[in-house]
């Protein structure tokens, strides 16, 4: 029990509630002094900048008269400095947001920008016109967000850095300037909107985009103001001396405590969320809902560091963390506890000095030895000591060897949480998070913070360590090597890079290149993106740094004609020379049918000069020809004659074209034939009067010409493209039939005997519906089969019958039986005819 009563021995009691104040660490730093400079110091064991204040007069010692930006992590180790040199006027504000990126805004309304390592983020904000020509005065910072008050007490907000858009908010027509100002986080607004606080006389003004409202009425003058971590209350100072808790509004009074001292504090913020700390000169005071506060007395000046769970104490020599002493820890470290925790924390004490008692022990909180293993667990998780963290875990260990229903992962998860917070914790790293602030932090916001600052050996082994991606650690070293190495040569810092990327299957290879090529390292960005397996990634950025033809190349493999067209079209937008683009393409075939499909429907003259430049001139040839007869679908472009229209040109051009190759002879004669065609046609139309020959075949052509009477046109039309008489026969035979001229058609038939038999004639008739006409052809067909089958079209059974039994086939009685089958007649006439060829048979 004396390892508790040491450790009790460092608490405070608030009421019924202990505090404790441990130095986390002893700092580093050098010749930095608080007072002499403004200090900006992060959340979350954030780092902390550090300007020499110009408004100060101090002693320089040895360093230069030039003010320097310092930046330093918790343990005051130096991480970087740059030369303070900006215009503007004196530095109003300085503070880091959320993201690591330290604000610090000058007298004429402009906020710079800086990461980590001292390095400006360009471009510089301006708070606009107004801020200018006013000056700034006093800046209030909150999570990704600041307000700025002007000397004409006018205020103006950026509600979110990542969006940096300034914006003025309600005039909130003062004639003083504020004895405070303080601002609700928009995130506890219901609105979500900025609302700023000044204090003024004896009430508060509520001031947002829209509106002015007065609230607290008589409850000032308020020297200082301070918002409670969650929006929901307010710790103000009097000018009066006392310390005022309130709910946002000022219109209910939550606690009030006489300091005893008209002395407004140099600092007023909320420790937790029970307790609230005031700094003056020389002395801390913490002051709680009851009871007497507590007083802690400093030699040196301090800056109070709110976090979510307590507060960081910064002076010139430590770093302390003054917050709430876990229920946990109270039960197993107070003085005199009996609870099972306690019990358990020195049942292991007497079994490693082998006593009985830890039996003893054991045996006397059996029934809640799984409440006490989780209370070891958690001591375990709030202590920055490693040896009273291991301490607690062995105790846990030892419970837990007892408990059958505990669940044992808790212990293990513990376990490796500790084992980041002690790596972070170290004072190289200088990253003093408690397990609380761990918790909302997130491992991987820690892990991306770890290689904003360059500790990617670190960031990776807790990623390993954690199961999470290592890939995001792996790509951010290696674009800060990229940018550090300047000097080494790109093959060189190629096997590094690889060596480390192949870690990590899933690594953006092209992301990688394109940082080299961003640092003006092209050769290594060509040779990098070469590894990336992903087409998708590496042909835009092959595009980026100028490798088009291995862009295509590499595009064409892929086989995806997404990225064929993308190359495609990024070449042809920087306007090559037309003979360098065709070479390009005319070796790939993919690239080569992708081009000409496009420029088909889109450049048809660019995929003319294509053709012939890369001596395709088949292909030219049908491409003329598709041209021509687009024309004659469009009758507007039809229009004139088409000897000497386009049209007959390109049909022309086509033919020469195709007559070149003797492989294209076919085409050529059909290109020929069709201009001849074409002229025919458009004289018809000429002499008739009538558009309706043009585009039609040789056969619609004729018969066109012999429905109109025009039977010597249809007969140079058959002499010119040497119809054959068959062919010349049945169509004459069919238009004459059409036009019903049954006369004409008795003289043709009559002309000589038709090479296509007399079965036409007899056909156009019947289809004609004129059975007389047919009776003129039918007895002349020489087989009694379509004899039969004629007559009984046109329902002449008998004839039929007469016809069929000169074929003496009894398949066709069936059929035309069929046929006349509603004529009881002609059906009896067709069965006595078979059953005679059965009997025959």
């Amino acid at each position: 029990m004396d390892a508790a009563v040491s450790v009790a021995a460092e608490w405070q009691l608030l009421y019924n509630v202990y505090y404790r104040k441990p130095e986390i660490y002893s700092m580093q730093w050098n010749r930095i002094d608080l007072p002499r400079h403004r200090l900006a110091c992060a959340p979350f064991g954030g780092p902390i900048a550090a300007i020499r204040d110009d408004s100060k007069i101090v002693q320089l010692y040895a360093e230069s008269a030039r003010r320097k930006l310092h930046i330093f992590n918790c343990a005051g180790v130096s991480l970087a400095s740059a030369v303070w040199d900006r215009p503007g006027g004196r530095l109003i504000g300085m503070s880091w947001t959320d993201d690591q990126t330290l604000v610090c805004v000058v007298q004429d309304g402009t906020v710079y920008r800086y990461n980590i390592h001292a390095e400006s983020i360009d471009p510089p904000i301006s708070m606009g016109k107004e801020c200018f020509e006013q000056n700034l005065v006093e800046c209030v910072f909150w999570g990704n967000g600041m307000v700025c008050l002007t000397e004409g007490n006018q205020i103006f907000c950026i509600s979110d850095f990542k969006n940096p858009t300034p914006t003025k908010l309600a005039d909130p027509t003062l004639e003083e300037y504020p004895l405070c100002v303080a601002v609700i986080d928009p995130q506890y607004i219901k609105e979500g909107n900025v609302e700023v606080l000044l204090a003024v006389n004896d009430y508060v003004l509520q001031v947002d985009e829209e509106q002015v409202e007065q609230l607290g009425v008589g409850i000032g003058p308020l020297q200082k103001m301070a918002v409670s971590r969650n929006g929901t209350m307010i710790a103000s100072f009097t000018h009066d001396g006392r310390l005022l808790v309130t709910n946002i509004d000022f219109t209910k009074i939550i606690f009030e405590y006489n300091c005893e001292s008209a002395l407004p504090p140099e600092q007023l913020v909320w420790c937790g969320r029970d307790s609230i700390l005031l700094y003056w000169e020389e002395m801390l005071l913490m002051v709680g809902p009851y009871g007497e506060p507590v007083r802690y007395l400093y030699d040196e000046p301090i800056i109070l560091i709110p976090e979510c769970d307590g507060v960081r104490i910064l002076s010139n020599t430590s770093m302390e963390f003054l917050h709430r002493v876990p229920d946990s820890t109270v039960s197993i470290f107070k003085i005199g506890s009996t609870e099972p925790a306690a019990l358990l924390y020195d049942a292991l004490d007497h079994f490693d000095r082998r006593s009985a008692k830890a039996d003893e022990n054991l045996r006397l909180i059996r029934a809640s030895l799984p409440k006490a293993v989780d209370a070891c667990i958690d001591a375990a998780g709030h202590e920055f000591d490693i040896s009273r963290q291991r301490t607690l875990l062995r105790a846990a260990s030892y419970g837990q060897a007892f408990c059958s229903q505990f669940k044992r992962d808790l212990l293990q998860e513990m376990c490796k949480t500790l084992r980041v917070l002690n790596a972070v914790h170290n004072h190289e790293i200088g990253i003093p998070l408690s397990i609380h602030q761990y918790k909302l932090l997130t491992a991987p916001v820690l892990i991306g913070r770890l290689i904003n600052a360059h500790f990617h050996i670190l960031a990776l082994r807790i990623s390993d360590f954690l199961g999470l991606n290592q890939e995001v650690v792996i790509m951010h070293w290696a674009c800060a090597k990229i940018t550090a190495s300047l000097a080494i040569p790109d093959a060189t810092l190629l096997e590094l890079l690889l060596d480390k990327l192949k870690l990590c299957k899933s690594i953006s290879y092209a992301a990688v290149a394109a940082h080299a090529d961003k640092s003006g390292r092209r050769k290594l960005a060509a040779m990098l993106v070469e590894h990336e397996p992903h087409s998708s990634k590496q042909v835009p950025l092959l595009l980026s740094i100028g490798e088009e033809d291995t862009a295509l190349m590499k595009a064409t493999e892929s086989g995806d004609t997404d990225l064929v067209y993308l190359v495609l079209f990024h070449v042809w937008h920087k306007k090559p020379p037309p003979m360098e683009f065709f070479g390009m393409i005319q070796a790939r075939p993919l690239a080569r049918d992708l081009f000409i499909t496009y420029a088909r429907s889109y450049k048809r003259e660019f995929l003319k000069n294509f053709l012939l430049t890369t001596g395709q001139l088949p292909e030219f040839a049908m491409l003329l020809w598709k041209e021509s007869w687009e024309i004659g679908n469009n009758a507007m472009a039809s229009k004139g004659s088409p000897l000497h229209g386009p049209r007959i040109k390109l049909i022309e051009d086509a033919q020469h074209l195709f007559a070149e190759t003797k492989e294209h002879g076919f085409e050529s004669k059909a290109a020929e034939e069709h201009t001849k065609l074409l002229r025919l046609q458009h004289e018809l139309e000429v002499s008739t009067k009538q558009a309706i020959f043009v585009d039609s075949s040789i056969s619609d052509t004729i018969r066109t010409c012999i429905v109109l009477g025009n039977h010597r046109a249809a007969l140079k039309v058959k002499s010119e493209f040497k119809v054959s008489e068959k062919r010349w026969y049945w169509l004459k035979v069919f238009a004459l039939a059409t036009v019903r001229d049954w006369e004409a058609l008795e003289k043709f038939s009559k002309e000589k005997r038709p090479p296509i038999g007399y079965r036409p004639f007899v056909e156009a008739c019947i289809d004609a519906d004129e059975k007389t006409e047919a009776l003129k052809y039918i007895p002349k067909l020489s087989d009694p089969r379509e004899r039969a089958e004629a007559y009984a079209r046109i329902g002449m059974a008998k004839e039929a019958a007469e016809a069929a039994s000169q074929a003496k086939d009894g398949e066709l009685l069936g059929r035309l039986k069929l046929t006349l089958s509603q004529n009881a007649a002609a059906t009896s006439i067709f069965d006595t005819l078979r059953s005679s060829f059965q009997g025959v048979s």
